[in-house]
């Protein structure tokens, strides 16, 4: 990215962290990684689709140690002390749902002005049965992950998980070719930005062979 700052070394706490979240996650949740290859260093948004509590860990941990990825995470995760602590130090920040986080926004246009990435879950929920968890609703992409990448010049990376997980059984996480749309003057109109954020759920699902909201879901 340009003009981005130059980034402090990992410290001691956080790969104490990434260690035990590696080695909880992996004991009771191995994965399998396809595309890697395909991610950007820097300035990537990665974009996934989101079925289970254990999505951001999974996917985290998955990636190599050094890969400097922030996380969008819901607000509530944050109340406890001990967790606010820990997932901070592992590069998590909250955003409240239902409505604009502008703290939230900022934070995660000046994390990859940085030269970091990002990771949104459009969905804004845990999705199951093809329903959200949170508001009932089917399935869809809010658009703040489209406005955010559009802003930053960001490259979407469009990133599948298996929704069904089972302790002890492997989960797919599968990520995609990087996708750069094209949009109207510097920001986009807002149906642009709609238009982005349902094209990059689409292609996370199409990733696993699914639909938006399409099975294996949790249950």
């Amino acid at each position: 990215m340009k003009n981005a700052k130059v980034i402090e070394p990992f410290g001691l706490f956080f790969n104490l962290i990434f260690t035990v979240a590696l080695l909880i996650s992996r004991l009771l949740h191995p994965v399998s990684v396809q595309g890697l290859e395909y991610l950007p260093r820097h300035g990537a948004l990665l974009v996934a689709n989101h079925s289970s509590n254990w999505d951001p860990i999974l996917l985290a941990t998955a990636l190599p140690r050094d890969y400097r990825l922030r996380v969008m995470g819901k607000e509530e995760l944050f109340r406890n002390p001990v967790l606010n602590w820990a997932i901070r130090v592992g590069g998590a920040f909250p955003v409240k749902r239902g409505g604009a986080d502008i703290q939230a926004v900022k934070t995660a246009i000046q994390s990859i002005r940085d030269g970091q990435n990002l990771l949104i879950f459009p969905e804004g929920t845990v999705i199951r049965d093809g329903i959200g968890k949170a508001d009932g609703l089917p399935a869809h992409a809010h658009s703040g992950a489209a406005v955010i990448g559009v802003r930053t010049g960001a490259v979407f990376v469009p990133v599948f998980m298996d929704g069904e997980k089972k302790l002890f059984h492997r989960t797919r996480i599968i990520i995609g070719e990087p996708y750069t749309p094209s949009v109207t003057g510097r920001h986009g109109t807002a149906e642009e930005m709609q238009a982005i954020a349902d094209e990059l759920l689409r292609r996370a699902y199409a990733l696993g062979g699914q639909q938006v909201g399409g099975k294996p879901l949790c249950r």
